[in-house]
C-alpha cells in the first residue's frame, strides 16, 4: 500500500506549465553560468571513438553504449557517459586563458542505471570547465566557485516563483560546507547516504568535500574514477580532496538531492598516484592520460549540473520522468500513475 504522502501527490503545474517552466529554466542557467564563470558555449560530441581514455568511467564499473562504425572498419564508438576528461581537452585546443571556460549541453545514455524516481537511461547536463592557475588548485578556490553555482539555484528559484506563485523558494541564503570524514565522525554508524540524509534535513544545502578516497573507517563515501577529479590531495581543512556534491534536501521526497558533481581536476602528480590507488596504471598509454602527463593540458575546475535534477527540484516534481521523455518498465509506469505522478511519454 502507498504511503499516505504518495497518495497526496499531486503536481503544482500542469504539463503545458511544466514545458513552459523547462524552458525558463534552461534558457537562464547557462547564461547565468556564462557570465558568473566566465564561460563560453562549445558544442560537444555524442559519440567518440573507444580506446581514447576520454570517455568517463564514472564509479568505474557502468558500461558505455558501444557501437561499431561502417565507414570505419566497424571500429567501436561508444556514447558518452560524461565529458570531464573531453572538456578539460577543449580547453588546450581552443587556447582557453586563466580564468576562462567553456560550457556545453551533454546528453548521454547510461543504461546500467537503475530506474528510480532520481535515475533513467537519459542524461543531460551543463558541463562546464575552466582553466586555472596551477595556484588555484585549493580548496578556497573550489568553495568561491561552489557559491558563484549555488547562487544561481537561488535566483532561479525566486524567478521561478514570481512566475509560478504556487512554487514557494525553500533554498537557504548561504550553501553549508562539509568534509566527508567530519560527516563519517558525527555520523559512525550510518550509511554514506544516510549521512547525506541527516546533513541535507539539518542545513537545506551542503557541499560535501572529498568523495573517491578511502575515509577514516576504510570505506570511501562513494566512488569516483582515477583521472578527472582530485580525491587524494591533502586541502586546507587537512582532509583529502578537492571535489565534492551539491547536495540539497528535497521535501517532496524527504531525502537529500544531488544537483551537482564538481571539483578540481587531476594535475600529472596527482593523476599517478590516484591510477596507481586504483590499480589503473596502464591506463597512462592512452591518448588523454599521455597529453596530461605531459603536460599538454591546462590546470582545471569543473563539473557538470543536472539538467532535468535541476527542473525536477526546481518545480517541486517527485519523478525525473516529468521533466523528461524517456523509457519506462511498466511496473514503473504503472507505479507512478498510482501515485499521480504523469511521465512525459
Amino acid at each position: 500500500m502507498a504511503a499516505p504522502s504518495e497518495l497526496n501527490y499531486k503536481s503544482l503545474l500542469n504539463r503545458r506549465e511544466t514545458e513552459r517552466a523547462i524552458d525558463l529554466i534552461k534558457t537562464r542557467f547557462p547564461v547565468m553560468m556564462s557570465e558568473r564563470l566566465n564561460l563560453f558555449k562549445i558544442s560537444c560530441p555524442l559519440a567518440i571513438m573507444d580506446g581514447t581514455g576520454i570517455n568517463d568511467d564514472l564509479n568505474g564499473i557502468e558500461r558505455p553504449v558501444r557501437f561499431p562504425i561502417k565507414n570505419q572498419s566497424d571500429a567501436s564508438a561508444v556514447v558518452v557517459q560524461s565529458l570531464a576528461k573531453w572538456k578539460r581537452w577543449q580547453l588546450a585546443e581552443l587556447e582557453a586563458s586563466e580564468g576562462e571556460g567553456i560550457l556545453t549541453d551533454m546528453r548521454a545514455l547510461r543504461p546500467d542505471e537503475d530506474y528510480s524516481p532520481l535515475h533513467s537511461l537519459y542524461v543531460d547536463q551543463w558541463d562546464w570547465e575552466q582553466k586555472i592557475a596551477a595556484s588555484h588548485r585549493n580548496l578556497e578556490y573550489l568553495k568561491t566557485t561552489v557559491e558563484s553555482i549555488y547562487g544561481i539555484f537561488k535566483e532561479l528559484e525566486n524567478s521561478i516563483h514570481a512566475t509560478f506563485p504556487d512554487i514557494l523558494p525553500i533554498l537557504p541564503e548561504q550553501i553549508t560546507f562539509i568534509q566527508a570524514e567530519k560527516l563519517l565522525q558525527q555520523y559512525p554508524g550510518l550509511t554514506p547516504k544516510e549521512r547525506e540524509y541527516q546533513a541535507c534535513k539539518t542545513f537545506g544545502a551542503v557541499f560535501l568535500i572529498g568523495i573517491g578516497d578511502v575515509l577514516s573507517n576504510g570505506e570511501k563515501h562513494d566512488s569516483r574514477a582515477p583521472d578527472y577529479d582530485d580525491w587524494s590531495s591533502y586541502n586546507s581543512e587537512g582532509h583529502k580532496g578537492l571535489n565534492g556534491d551539491i547536495l540539497v534536501w528535497n521535501p517532496l521526497l524527504e531525502n537529500s538531492f544531488e544537483l551537482s558533481s564538481m571539483g578540481i581536476r587531476v594535475d600529472a602528480a596527482t593523476l599517478e598516484r590516484q591510477l596507481k590507488i586504483s590499480g589503473e596504471e596502464e591506463r597512462k598509454n592512452l591518448f588523454f592520460h599521455k597529453k596530461l602527463l605531459n603536460g599538454e593540458l591546462p590546470q582545471s575546475i569543473g563539473g557538470g549540473i543536472g539538467q532535468s535534477r535541476t527542473c525536477m527540484f526546481l518545480l517541486r516534481k517527485k519523478h525525473i520522468g516529468e521533466v523528461q521523455s524517456g523509457i519506462w518498465p511498466a511496473d514503473e509506469a504503472k507505479k507512478c500513475r498510482d501515485q499521480g505522478i504523469d511521465l512525459m511519454k
